[in-house]
């Protein structure tokens, strides 16, 4: 049965982990979509089902005991999602070639031909990447990497998600942990992670279809080496139209900092101009108040198809972007995103796509106290999924639409603090969303609790009307 969800739309100035829930049980939201939006904006909301073959939202099996999710859309419009289950127990991923209206669920792309459920390699953090470029058999290249800790899976299909291969030593430096991985071309995929002996970031690229990953690259240059050991590592993203490769993540601003330390009060991008074998950094923000932290679940970054740069971050209470026109050289920001009836705005994603345009989403409650971080909030705080778009980001004064994508998705504390959370970390780390280059609608990918905050588990929320990014490909 579907109810209707009211939720507000506004007009808004621009201006690692290693265990997973068990499945929750069954409810009567199982199987069924949720209608919700607010203003023009529209989605349907539903449950993804764990077995391979099972279509949701349908009538049994769509249920699921995965969270932390990723999404991703090929250049024919087709969404893959992939989500963990869990060091040492594989990870779950599904596809949508209906605009993401429906999601089937795939054979796990690491446990391959045994029993689901049971232990396969990787099963923590995972992300995924499509290629841009078809591949011999008329295929976008599908990539999905997850954890193990001692090293970094990717697997790989060249149909669309029918089958795979798999290459579990895809890190050149093992001992890893948050990875994120990007394509381009049609058989180049990168991998980034921190390493966990110096706590550098790695970027390793595979030119073979993430057969092998014969270069590596160090993401902080010698100049800014000072950032070793100071920094927390955000997504990965290659621009297709000049390959140029950027990897963003937070740190302390000086050298003398290290001595001293403070939060992670500055924002960092790593720009390669050779493909990822060697980069420069640049300060994307410096926040003058070093007690400021933006070393929260976790910087992004997105590149829209003229070349714009956007890195969004939040302070664990408000969300902002900045955005590059030059390559990630100098940047404009930040400009706040969040309003209310979002007072605090973490673990934002982007997606960009025309010229700028941008998607922005993050899990959001109107609490905000002033005191306490999210992670000690009290039951009455609840969060939804939030989207804010804007169609000339990168205009002065332009403006971000917002709007509730989501019922609510969890009450009380959010723990941020990966494997060390003593709190309610049934929101994990991130979530995500990607957009239909053919329709320009927006699907979304993220963890949810209700009702009742039981077991986390992996839903969709799939925009079905309102103002769209991505005029065609």
């Amino acid at each position: 049965m579907k109810t209707l969800i009211a939720l507000g739309c506004i007009l808004l100035l621009a201006s690692c982990d290693t265990g997973r829930p068990s499945a929750p049980a069954r409810d009567d939201r199982v199987g069924s979509a949720r209608s919700g939006g607010g203003g023009s904006f529209a989605f349907v909301n539903f449950e993804l089902g764990a077995a391979p073959g099972t279509v949701c939202p349908g009538a049994s099996g769509c249920t699921n005991g995965a969270a932390e999710p990723m999404i991703r859309a090929d250049a024919t419009g087709t969404f893959y999602v992939s989500s963990e289950l869990g060091v040492g127990s594989g990870t779950l991923a599904w596809r949508s070639t209906d605009g993401g209206l429906h999601y089937t669920a795939l054979d796990s792309p690491n446990q391959l031909s045994q029993a689901l459920g049971g232990v396969g390699p990787g099963g923590g953090d995972t992300d995924l990447g499509t290629a841009p470029d078809t591949n011999a058999n008329g295929f976008d290249n599908l990539y999905v990497a997850s954890l193990s800790l001692a090293n970094v899976t990717v697997s790989t299909s060249q149909d669309g998600g029918k089958t795979w291969s798999k290459n579990v030593t895809s890190a050149t430096i093992p001992g890893d942990d948050r990875e994120w991985i990007a394509a381009d071309q049609a058989t180049k995929v990168c991998i980034s992670y921190h390493d966990a002996a110096t706590f550098n970031i790695e970027v390793n690229c595979s030119f073979d279809a993430g057969a092998s990953f014969t270069q590596v690259g160090d993401a902080i240059d010698a100049t800014h080496a000072y950032l070793i050991d100071e920094n927390e590592i955000g997504n990965l993203a290659i621009d297709h139209s000049n390959h140029v490769v950027y990897q963003v993540f937070s740190g302390i601003a000086n050298a003398a900092e290290a001595v001293l330390p403070t939060s992670f009060h500055a924002v960092w991008i790593a720009v390669s101009l050779d493909g990822g074998n060697t980069f420069s950094d640049h300060t994307v923000y410096v926040n003058p108040n070093t007690a400021v932290s933006y070393g929260h679940q976790f910087v992004n970054v997105s590149v829209d198809r003229a070349g714009t740069v956007y890195v969004v971050y939040t302070d664990n209470h408000n969300l902002f972007y900045s955005f590059s026109t030059d390559g990630g050289q100098t940047f404009t920001g930040p400009i706040q995103v969040n309003q209310a009836p979002s007072a605090t705005a973490v673990m934002p994603w982007s997606v960009a796509c025309d010229p700028g345009q941008l998607n922005i989403v993050w899990y959001g409650t109107p609490y905000y106290d002033g005191t306490n971080v999210p992670d000690n909030y009290p039951a009455s705080a609840a969060w939804s999924v939030y989207l804010a778009q804007n169609r000339s980001a990168t205009v002065a004064g332009s403006t971000f639409t917002q709007v509730a994508a989501t019922p609510i998705v969890h009450f009380g504390g959010v723990c941020e603090s990966g494997v060390t959370c003593s709190g309610n970390r049934d929101l994990f780390d991130d979530f995500g969303i990607a957009v239909s280059p053919t329709t320009g609608l927006a699907s979304i990918a993220y963890s949810d609790d209700q009702p009742g905050n039981s077991s986390s588990h992996t839903a969709i929320a799939t925009q079905t009307g309102g103002p769209k990014i991505c005029s065609g490909p």
